[in-house]
């Protein structure tokens, strides 16, 4: 049993490896293509909103108050608040609803 966790951390440690090393070695020269290169510039976006999402709807004791600061949070980061001001906005959203109304 505990073997099989090493055999895990090795090929875990491999793959992430591989991943990072392979595009420095098989793309020698500057990527001209738009399409690639625009899909290449919003990886790290929909990677952080594809973690992100799930953990804001289920770190909450109700899903709705998770949508409600999700929404707040979207709004004020929309009307250029800062990434403090709009952590504090959501938590104090989730706060409310779930002491007062959920």
């Amino acid at each position: 049993m505990h073997n099989n966790v090493y055999v895990y951390i090795a090929v875990m440690a491999i793959v992430t490896y591989l991943i990072r090393v392979l595009p420095l070695t098989l793309v020698r020269r500057e990527i001209k293509n738009v399409y690639i290169r625009s899909f290449l510039y919003y990886v790290p976006y929909v990677t952080l909103a594809v973690m992100t999402f799930p953990s804001i709807m289920e770190a909450t004791g109700s899903q709705w108050s998770g949508l409600a600061a999700l929404i707040v949070g979207m709004a004020l980061a929309w009307r250029g608040a800062s990434l403090f001001k709009v952590a504090i906005a959501c938590c104090a959203t989730v706060y409310v609803l779930e002491l007062f109304i959920l």
